[in-house]
């Protein structure tokens, strides 16, 4: 340590086809770190849309299908009329399920690397897609 502190950001863009999905954006993330240059530091990733998120856990498709159950039975989409914010809407749902699964995630960056736990991966979660948004990667270190 004791370099020159750097600063890098990148928007990183997505269109999920479906109303909801979860996108693995952990390669992304690493391409952004190697054009950083930076080795030791941190990273930031959050949703720039308050009806998407990123969190961090593992990559396995159980595990996915078994947070779309969760969210539904939490942040039900319908019906439509149970929320005071679907007056000509109707993703009142999104907005509960990104509370649920948070914005953003920061990671260290140690040696030039993502200082993961096992098994850990970002990924970008969509609760009412259909239509392009995008993720903040803000890397900051030496």
């Amino acid at each position: 340590m004791g370099g020159k502190m750097k600063s890098y950001r990148k928007e990183l863009w997505f269109e999920v086809p479906s109303r909801r999905g979860f996108v693995n954006i952990t390669p992304q993330v690493k391409k952004c770190l190697r054009e950083s240059g930076i080795k030791e530091g941190f990273v930031l990733c959050n949703a720039m849309h308050i009806t998407a998120s990123v969190f961090i856990n593992d990559d396995e498709s159980g595990l996915h299908y078994d947070y779309e159950v969760w969210l539904e039975k939490l942040a039900p989409y319908g019906p439509v009329s149970q929320y005071k914010h679907n007056v000509g809407e109707d993703n009142a749902d999104a907005h509960m399920k990104r509370q649920i699964m948070g914005r953003e995630v920061v990671v260290a960056i140690t040696d030039g690397k993502l200082d993961f736990g096992t098994w850990e991966q970002i990924f970008y979660g969509e609760f009412d897609g259909r239509r392009r948004k995008r993720v903040l990667v803000k890397i900051i270190g030496e």
